[in-house]
């Protein structure tokens, strides 16, 4: 079959001048192995080198190895860039550069493009030797631009060629070069991150690559009528450009552990990845144990040993680990627990978000075991709230769980470079001799905590178990002792409670509206909330980066105002349903605990689409609800 397909290739004679505007969202989408996430996050890196604000997300196939050309196989990435400090992926994509015009029909099946979006498609298909591509290929093309889209065929595959045998290993780096030019961005900038990027290559590569990228700024410097200009404002600090899991890493070797214990698994593995590559550098070691049950009771043992180890991991890993977890906190031992979170349940998701692991982290034991659980909000919490995690395990002898997710372990912001501070570590072992009469659980009567033994300190010699026990550790089944044993295990959760403060309002202390997240979601919840202020609506929102204990004030923040809605990325009834109602709904997970704790109506809206919350769709829930009950005009 042969069928002709006229290429639009906008003539650009006359350069014509950037159009100015505040920010853009872009998406590079191709089949697995084309480096369209190098691409994408070369893209933001140089953004944000130039001072642009930049968020990254990855697109990730489901499948390891999807096959080529398939709708459910786009792999990429997304970039939004802004004038402004960027919290979140944004809403709809403005421009969209394809390699086949299969894995563009997933995202324009998911509705991710925005009605009119500029598509930059790979025209190798319009004479490609299988005529059954050639007729998807067309038939795609007609429509979508019937539906509105501008869509401008590129040679990417026919320009490469020129340069390099295999495009696939070097069409990203081409691609790269048109955006930068498309962007105005900086090309001396562009040409030191190939150099970063292939830095572990010989000086051919990155000359090939560096040729590539230029051959592509000329080729759209040429043939794209298109210019934009996102004006930058570089900060006077230094800053670092990373994503979550990579904080994460940089969280654990800041706050003086020196222990990773892990089984790979995604969407976590990269934390320890990169901790497996530096750790050894500053005195830290990985172990990868033959299962997610062993990486607990690695972690465990080395924290018995005197230290405070980490083991990384991401929702199954987690449940695995709940029997061992239950050790730590038996057996008083300091744990930290990192948790990527993915979908679920089962194997779920695997390279999808989701905040569904929030009650499993609280609640997931059999008998009382309480563990804090706090939630980073932002990439540069990832790092911070590892620390905080060290140092709450330690002091309060206790599992310690830092809930992440799948969305801030590859999305990347720009942040503050952290400078090191000695109040991170943690103090010297302590292996002075234990005072005459000292006893391994000498609970305080006031906050249930106890001096720590520690393995080679003279006189501490005890036995440890997992079994009930009295303060000298010995086996007991007196139901007076086991109470002894879970009252002060609770006290600690009331203790380190009184340390916390409230968490601050953002927007009017009080008002119609407040909307009340965890973790990743913040971003996405705080620009809506400025959206809808800014049309005159009496909305704010409240974050909670503890979960277990919450901090006082809440009940007092909730009463000032007319309604709540928790916004949270897991599973909650719809009303509209047929078989739900009142009796019977199931609400998310923040939006019950905080009803059970405060006894107030607190309503939900939740999403579980494996994508991560959108502001304008946080902000259409918002005005729905408030018309319901007339508080929008």
């Amino acid at each position: 079959m042969n069928q002709t397909v006229v290429l639009e290739r906008p003539a650009s004679a006359t350069p014509r001048p950037a159009v100015t505007i505040s920010e853009h969202i872009v998406e590079v989408i191709s089949d697995s192995g084309e480096g369209a996430q190098r691409c994408g996050q070369s893209l933001a890196a140089i953004a944000a080198r130039m001072g642009n604000g930049i968020w990254t997300t990855e697109i990730i196939p489901a499948e390891i190895q999807p096959p080529a050309r398939s709708v459910a196989g786009a792999s990429g990435i997304r970039i939004r860039i802004g004038a402004e400090r960027i919290t979140n992926g944004g809403d709809q994509t403005d421009l969209v550069v394809a390699f086949n015009e299969q894995v563009l029909i997933g995202r324009v099946q998911a509705g991710e493009l925005k009605p009119g979006a500029t598509i930059l498609l790979e025209s190798m298909w319009a004479d490609y030797r299988d005529p059954a591509v050639v007729t998807s290929y067309v038939e795609t093309l007609r429509a979508l631009r019937k539906d509105g889209y501008r869509v401008i065929e590129v040679p990417f595959e026919a320009r490469c060629k020129e340069l390099v045998s295999d495009p696939r290993k070097g069409k990203n780096m081409f691609v790269l070069g048109v955006l930068c030019n498309l962007y105005g961005l900086d090309a001396d900038l562009a040409h030191e991150q190939i150099a970063r990027v292939f830095g572990k290559k010989d000086e051919k590569v990155i000359k090939g690559n560096i040729a590539l990228y230029d051959a592509g700024a000329a080729w759209g410097e040429t043939h794209l009528d298109i210019k934009y200009r996102i004006p930058a404002h570089k900060s006077t600090e230094a800053q670092v450009v990373i994503n979550g899991n990579t904080a994460v890493a940089l969280g654990v070797m800041a706050s003086g552990m020196d222990i990773c214990a892990m089984y790979p698994i995604t969407p976590a593995t990269s934390a320890s990845h990169y901790l497996s590559e530096v750790f050894e550098k500053v005195g830290g070691l990985v172990h990868q144990a033959e299962d997610e049950i062993a990486a607990c009771a690695f972690a465990i043992g080395a924290s018995y040993a005197g230290k405070c180890a980490v083991t990384i991991t991401s929702g199954p890993g987690y449940s695995l680990k709940q029997e061992a977890i239950g050790l730590a906190v038996m057996a008083e031992i300091p744990l930290v627990v990192v948790n990527v979170q993915r979908g679920g349940p089962s194997t779920g998701q695997p390279t999808k978000v989701e905040q569904g692991d929030a009650l499993a982290a609280i609640f997931g034991s059999h008998g009382d075991a309480p563990k804090v659980v706090l939630a980073p909000c932002s990439i540069e919490d990832c790092f911070y709230s590892v620390i905080t995690a060290r140092k709450i395990a330690e002091t309060f002898g206790m599992v310690v769980v830092v809930l992440s997710d799948a969305s801030l372990s590859t999305a990347q912001q720009p942040f503050p470079r952290p400078v090191f501070s000695e109040d991170w570590l943690a103090p010297p072992v302590d292996q002075t001799p234990v005072p005459t009469g000292a006893r391994p659980y000498d609970w305080d009567p006031v906050t249930g905590l106890s001096r720590r033994f520690q393995p080679g300190q003279p006189g501490g010699m005890h036995t440890l178990t997992g079994l009930a026990h009295d303060r000298n550790s010995k086996v007991a089944y007196d139901p007076k002792i086991n109470e002894e044993g879970l009252r002060h295990r609770s006290l600690k959760l009331a203790a380190l409670q009184k340390t916390l403060t409230p968490p601050p309002v953002f927007g009017d202390a009080d008002g119609d509206m407040l909307l009340v997240g965890w973790g990743s979601t913040m971003g996405a919840i705080e620009e809506a909330v400025t959206r809808l202020r800014d049309e005159g609506l009496a909305v704010s929102s409240m974050h909670l980066r503890f979960l277990q204990p919450m901090p006082s004030g809440i009940r007092e923040i909730l009463a000032r105002f007319k309604r709540v809605m928790t916004i949270e990325g897991n599973w909650s009834d719809k009303l509209d349903d047929e078989l739900i109602d009142e009796d019977n709904r199931r609400y998310s997970a923040l939006a019950m605990m905080l009803r059970a704790r405060f006894l107030v109506d607190i309503d939900c809206w939740s999403e579980a689409r494996g994508q991560p919350i959108k502001p304008g769709d946080i902000c259409r829930v918002v005005r729905q609800a408030m018309l319901t009950t007339g508080q929008a005009t």
